[in-house]
């Protein structure tokens, strides 16, 4: 990868530094990270927000995703780490857009932990990983994200909740929680942002591609949900409620099938999905008082070179206990509005309950947990002093559709069981008649 020269973005006021530095320093102690000091917001009802809007993808590092950023706390060429004989490897840059025939990374509460290394940081070559953890993309393999990094702010201090998989990260977008650390689909009853937002009479939808996860709640959330077809319609035609929650299209990831960007799935067919939710955002009449907010569940077990830190949780760790409170590695993460400073860098310190925070910051309603009451809410990202209203000029991705790798070899199945269990469960409930 050619170099290039770092450019220091200056966002916010002096307020802001002295959080951003903050944060930082909270990261790099792997102390329990807080909100960090923070700049005057208005008053909710002021603040000219309406909608929010939020997009879940998975499974992609920042270093992996983003770490050519200029300005952006990244890293990408020039690391190397040992695998489980002692023999070093570099990261490279990947020329294939899926990885088909490699391992898709370990990304399991275990994984995490043998990544992390006791904050050594030197795992991602060992275990399962293969040469694909190690590899990276540019700016000229992502024709959405290279642009979209001028139109909206990019957080590179952004972490997924827990060091673990993706339905215990996933619960945390919702319940600010979660209560496994595996991707079992037995139910659950944990509240959620959904149950404070219809108590406070708030609209809000969850639109979902193939399938729901909401659906491990039971039929509890069927009245507020949509196939994902119906956010393009209401964005266009100004119906978006105050809260949007969007999900990908999840099945056949593992041979390359999805559009999430989960292993193997071909990157261009995320970039052309993340596209496609933006444009309708900001072509829709309410893109004036509109905050898109895009993240992935975790890091996918990629490399990624900042330590993650420790959140507040409701769950206490006892001796023989699985650990909540550590969180997993940086993910990519943006947001788009016209109070967002376009081609900021936020370097505070994140996780996805930051949004919750937000959601309920917006439209006054009581945090749901430890996490995020402590959050760092997304508001300080944003500029309502001078909000720019005018349309940014976005890139169509067309969507090359899926491209099946061939015969699986080391590491590859045929699909994930939790998907599966998760499409049965939609299968045989009154879920399957959302089309």
């Amino acid at each position: 990868m050619s170099e290039f020269t770092r450019r220091q973005l200056l966002i916010g006021t002096a307020a802001a530094a002295a959080g951003v530095a903050a944060s930082r320093g909270a990261a790099a102690a792997s102390t329990p990270a807080t909100s960090a000091a923070s700049v005057a917001l208005p008053r909710p009802a002021d603040s000219g927000i309406e909608h929010i809007v939020f997009l879940c993808m998975e499974n992609r590092s920042f270093d992996h995703y983003l770490g050519w950023l200029p300005g952006a706390e990244g890293k990408q060429a020039g690391l190397s780490y040992l695998d489980d004989h002692g023999v070093r490897h570099a990261t490279h840059h990947l020329i294939e857009r899926q990885g088909c025939g490699f391992n898709d990374p370990d990304h399991s509460y275990e994984g995490g932990r043998i990544q992390l290394a006791g904050g050594k940081l030197d795992g991602f070559r060992k275990g399962s990983n293969d040469e694909f953890a190690l590899g990276y993309y540019t700016k000229d393999d992502l024709p959405f994200y290279s642009k979209f990094v001028q139109q909206s702010t990019v957080f590179d201090h952004w972490f997924a909740p827990i060091l673990s998989a993706t339905f215990p990260n996933r619960f945390y977008t919702h319940a600010a929680r979660t209560d496994r650390i595996d991707n079992t689909s037995r139910q659950t009853s944990m509240p959620t942002i959904w149950d404070r937002l219809a108590a406070a009479g708030v609209p809000a939808n969850y639109y979902f591609s193939d399938l729901p996860f909401l659906a491990l709640w039971g039929e509890k959330y069927l009245p507020i949900s949509k196939p994902v077809a119906s956010f393009w319609t209401d964005a266009a035609s100004g119906r978006l409620p105050q809260f949007s929650y969007l999900d990908p299209f999840f099945l056949g990831e593992a041979q390359g099938g999805s559009n999430d960007d989960h292993p193997h799935a071909d990157i261009l067919r995320g970039q052309a999905f993340v596209s496609e939710v933006a444009r309708a955002v900001a072509m829709s009449p309410q893109w004036r008082s509109t905050a898109l907010v895009i993240t992935y569940d975790e890091w996918g077990g990629f490399f990624d070179h900042v330590r993650p830190p420790r959140f507040a949780d409701d769950h206490i760790t006892g001796p023989g206990e699985y650990d909540h409170g550590q969180a997993g590695f940086r993910v990519p993460s943006f947001i788009f509005s016209p109070f967002a400073r376009r081609g900021g860098i936020d370097s505070g310190v994140y996780d996805h309950t930051s949004m919750l925070r937000f959601v309920e910051w917006r439209f006054g309603l009581a945090p749901l947990s430890a996490r995020d009451r402590n959050a760092r809410n997304l508001a300080n990202a944003l500029d309502f002093r001078a909000p720019r209203t005018d349309v940014p000029t976005l890139p169509t991705v067309l969507d090359p559709g899926p491209h099946i790798c061939g015969t699986p070899g080391t590491g590859m199945s045929q699909e994930e069981p939790f998907w599966l269990e998760l499409r049965d469960l939609k299968n045989r409930s009154a879920w399957r008649h959302i089309a």
